[in-house]
């Protein structure tokens, strides 16, 4: 990294800063786990030659301390040098779309935004408005958001899928449950290291922005629309006044769904070497089931059910997100192994 050539290169040293911050808790994890060993060797020392009852008991119980210790951390670390998703540390740009269920459907995104800010709140991300489409009673036909922060698409990508909710909706008027869906997408944001966006292949324009919003709705021109001539990708934002600002936001998703044509590829890749596909299954495959008159959310990648839907529905979404990590690392490292 202290190379002039490296320096001068933008682009490989934002890589190897990357690669350094990414590989600082192995080299944490190694240093323990080299003072463990030490401190095992020693109290064994001690045992061996010490004919003190009371200091081997002492050396004893120590050494059984560090055994537990060597052996969880040993499982921790082969965990860490399972080569990780290059795109985990990015942040996310996340698209829910209502699916079928008409209303409800729309009604059931607008739960699922709900849901992945309140989470977001938790883990202290920043959440920024790109673009929506508001339901006709309640919620989003669609809505783009972009989520920074720490890690943030290592997390959430697991969401990406067909979510399913099985209800009453508040438009039945004979209490059936009904069933509808809304689609959950999440793409690695990209930067401008990542894709050449040459500006001639932009053709923008602007309009004005529709809903509330003050002022500026309806009498400037503040909305703005990206279209990338050679691909055909449209991408709108209207949420800020200012035209300079949605601006900025569209050409980030769009820098992104380009990006995702070359991460795409990189799933395929995997899909060819792991069956269950935890998190870069297909988006148009169903996920998860909630049913709200059993309080209860089913995810159909790993199996699990549980039974806390109001608390997991106002962003206590964690434990699911653990459990599936758990499941995909386990898949990585069998697959390490067998390599």
């Amino acid at each position: 990294m202290n190379d002039p050539d490296i320096m001068a290169d933008m682009k490989a040293y934002i890589k190897l800063s990357k690669d350094y911050k990414e590989l600082q808790p192995v080299i944490v994890a190694y240093k323990e786990y080299k003072l463990v060993m030490d401190n095992i060797r020693s109290a064994k020392d001690i045992l061996y030659q010490e004919k003190d009852e009371e200091f081997r008991a002492m050396a004893k119980e120590e050494l059984n301390q560090l055994i537990e210790r060597r052996d969880t951390m040993e499982e921790e670390i082969r965990i860490m040098l399972i080569p990780s998703d290059p795109q985990d540390g990015k942040n996310a740009v996340v698209e829910i779309r209502a699916g079928s269920g008409g209303d409800e459907a729309s009604i059931f995104a607008g739960d699922l935004y709900r849901m992945y800010s309140k989470y977001c709140e938790t883990k202290g991300w920043k959440i920024e408005l790109v673009d929506y489409t508001e339901g006709t009673v309640g919620g989003f036909k669609e809505i783009i958001v972009n989520v920074s922060g720490d890690n943030v698409y290592g997390q959430l990508k697991y969401e990406s899928g067909v979510h399913r909710v099985q209800r009453v909706p508040q438009t039945e008027t004979q209490g059936r449950v009904h069933t509808s869906a809304a689609s959950v997408a999440v793409l690695p944001e990209a930067d401008e290291f990542d894709v050449d966006l040459k500006p001639s292949d932009i053709r923008k324009d602007t309009y004005c922005s529709s809903g509330p919003g003050g002022q500026s709705v309806n009498t400037t021109y503040s909305a703005v629309r990206l279209t990338h001539v050679p691909t055909g990708i449209v991408v709108t934002c209207q949420d800020q006044k200012s035209q300079m600002k949605n601006f900025d936001k569209a050409l980030t998703v769009l820098r992104t769904r380009l990006y995702e044509q070359e991460y795409q590829k990189y799933l395929d890749e995997i899909s060819k070497k792991r069956k269950t596909m935890v998190s870069t299954g297909d988006r148009s495959a169903k996920v998860r089931t909630y049913n709200y008159p059993q309080s209860r959310i089913t995810d159909h990648r790993i199996n699990l059910t549980v039974y806390n839907l109001t608390t997991y529905m106002d962003g206590d979404i964690q434990d699911m997100i653990d459990a599936l990590q758990l499941a995909e690392n386990a898949e990585r490292l069998k697959e390490a192994v067998n390599v």
